[in-house]
């Protein structure tokens, strides 16, 4: 491996953060609210990593804009309300996913970032709950279009000075691949999210975070 920067984006809900409990409900709450039935499980989690207004425009599309802006107000508000009581147990983890972005961050030569359908407070929440500290660049939906536009991954190489040959986006979602696929970095899919990996196109697929730094070196 030479010596250039590389750049390593990572997707957070679903992908470093196992959050569709926490999302099916704040949803589940948001519709209640607003006195609608509930979309399913698989439909909630069809649209995650789009942006809120997107995703709630997918899933209440029938319903007049006024409708769709309350249950965008009331999903934030349900979604806030639960992280504040649960802390870091709101949206864990997933097994191995510390322990290879301390592993990533060591290389001297590897940027570690975010791009992500969260605002930026829940994306500030999260890494401060979990103590995530390794991301020099940090794109969400307050400040760019939703995925699958390349705008978070642009910014990112933009900030960091790291070339597309040199930069892979991680997720779990078509929205992740294909903003990946459109900015012109390399991309991998992980097996345990959202979407079913084998449908998203990546350039890899890996099976587990243990996979990620042996996959990023044969890479480069």
């Amino acid at each position: 491996m030479s010596d250039a920067l590389r750049l390593i984006l990572f997707d957070v809900d679903g992908t470093l953060a196992d959050s569709q409990g926490a999302i099916t409900s704040a949803m589940a709450a948001a519709f209640a609210g607003a006195g609608l039935p509930s979309p399913s499980r698989a439909e909630i989690l069809s649209i995650v990593g789009l942006s809120l207004p997107l995703a709630m425009a997918e899933l209440a599309g029938e319903q007049p804009a006024d409708v769709q802006a309350v249950l965008v107000e009331g999903y934030k508000s349900a979604y806030k309300s639960a992280r504040l009581a649960a802390g870091a147990g709101h949206s864990p983890l997933y097994p191995g996913a510390a322990e290879v972005l301390a592993e990533l961050n060591a290389v001297p030569e590897y940027l570690l970032g975010v791009a992500t359908g969260k605002s930026q407070r829940g994306l500030d929440a999260l890494i401060e709950a979990h103590e995530l500290r390794c991301f020099v660049t940090r794109q969400c939906a307050d400040h760019h279009p939703s995925k699958p536009h390349p705008s978070m991954v642009l910014r990112a190489m933009a900030e960091t000075g790291v070339r597309p040959e040199d930069t892979v986006m991680i997720g779990d979602t078509s929205f992740d691949i294909d903003m990946g696929r459109a900015a012109g970095v390399r991309t991998i899919a992980v097996d345990w999210g959202f979407h079913p990996a084998e449908r998203l196109g990546a350039d890899h697929i890996i099976k587990s975070f243990g996979e990620l730094a042996p996959l990023l070196r044969n890479t480069w």
